[in-house]
C-alpha cells in the first residue's frame, strides 16, 4: 500500500508543479508585453506629429 500512496503523491506533485510553472510562464509573459508597451514613444499632448 505504500507504493500506491507514493505513486499517488508524485502524480499529484507532477501535476501541481507543472501547473505553477505554466503559471509562472504566463505571468513572465504578461510582464514582458507590458514593458515593450510602456517603451514605445507617444505624441506629446498638444503637439501636432510632424509629417513629410
Amino acid at each position: 500500500m505504500t507504493n500506491k500512496l507514493s505513486g499517488k503523491a508524485i502524480a499529484a506533485g507532477a501535476a501541481i508543479g507543472s501547473a505553477a510553472v505554466a503559471a509562472a510562464l504566463l505571468y513572465a509573459s504578461k510582464r514582458k508585453d507590458k514593458k515593450e508597451a510602456d517603451k514605445k514613444p507617444t505624441i506629446p499632448s498638444g503637439e501636432p506629429p510632424e509629417t513629410d
